[in-house]
């Protein structure tokens, strides 16, 4: 089987069938994995209906890292398609588009364009324009990928899988190592999903804190200061609210870009601060949602309980 398509997934079931759906209209046959995270909906069921095969994670050995490895250890392809459960392609030639730069037998990941969907915030919206732009770019000198929608060759990662540490940011230190090697990076405009958040304002920052407690990880040397921090929001915030004023759209949409651009980058700067502890604790609280690990997996007593039989 030339591809398979790899799905990280907790408790997904309002938008994974319609990316299972959209798979299913792809004018290629893949295999589809699922990494389940302890889902507690219908998310492990729906998936089984499309022909998914599970792979189980538990939330003790959950990182973003080891499910995508957990995923791509299971998978048979020559070829791993990385995709958020909550994203659906917009074309039934998604998947021939993101695997056609693979032609160039020299490159290791291709990643394709996303826009947001009615619930996404404004600002977010602005951001995926930015990183994800109209045209392609077939050989990109930056190593910049993103896993939300993104492919690579099985036979690099078996040389080099994905970094089991990191708060986030897997795809990024992947693709630089990918890079490093000499191997090239493609962005594939053609290749386009939509890509659903409906988050709250504490969602945002946790996201973004937990992608720069990773970046920090990754480029140890890397600093983002107060100043960073003022001059990208006050900038983002006021090229977001001039386009939502060109669109006609600003008395809607002007709150959501004040906090949210106040929230990434606001995240960022504790992120790139954080000087905690990074352990399986951590991991964990930036995917599952407050009190279900203490709901799931209860701490541990090294004392022995009373026995009532004698």
């Amino acid at each position: 089987m030339k591809c398979s398509v790899v799905v990280r997934a907790y408790n997904e079931a309002k938008d994974i069938g319609r990316l299972l759906e959209g798979i299913k209209q792809q004018n290629l046959a893949v295999e589809i994995i699922l990494v389940d995270s302890g889902s507690t909906d219908e998310t492990v069921s729906i998936a089984e209906s499309y022909g998914a095969k599970i792979v189980h994670i538990t939330p003790e050995d959950f990182t973003f890292g080891r499910s995508l490895n957990y995923g791509v250890g299971a998978a048979s392809g020559e070829f791993i398609v990385n995709v958020s459960a909550h994203c659906y392609p917009v074309y039934p030639d998604w998947l021939a588009q993101l695997l056609k730069p693979f032609a160039d037998e020299n490159l290791a990941v291709s990643y394709g364009k996303q826009r947001g969907g009615a619930t996404n915030w404004y600002s977010e919206h602005q951001f995926f324009k930015q990183y994800f732009p109209d045209i392609s770019q077939p050989r990109q000198g930056h190593p910049y990928s993103h896993n939300a929608n993104a492919a690579i060759r099985r036979s690099l990662w078996e040389q080099h899988p994905y970094n089991e540490q990191l708060t986030g940011l897997e795809d990024l230190a992947w693709s630089s190592w990918a890079m490093e090697q000499g191997y090239g990076i493609a962005y594939t405009a053609e290749a386009e999903i939509i890509h659903l958040h409906d988050e709250k304002p504490a969602q945002v920052h946790n996201r973004y804190r937990r992608e720069a407690i990773a970046m920090k990880q990754i480029l140890p040397a890397s600093t983002f200061s107060l100043w960073n921090f003022l001059r990208l929001w006050l900038s983002s915030t006021y090229a977001d609210l001039l386009q939502a004023k060109r669109e006609k759209v600003l008395n809607e949409h002007w709150r959501s870009i004040l906090w949210f651009r106040f929230l990434q980058y606001w995240g960022t700067y504790q992120g790139y601060n954080y000087s905690g502890k990074i352990d399986a604790q951590l991991h964990q609280g930036f995917y599952y949602p407050p009190g279900i690990l203490s709901e799931k997996t209860p701490a541990p007593r090294s004392i022995e309980p009373i026995n009532y039989d004698d």
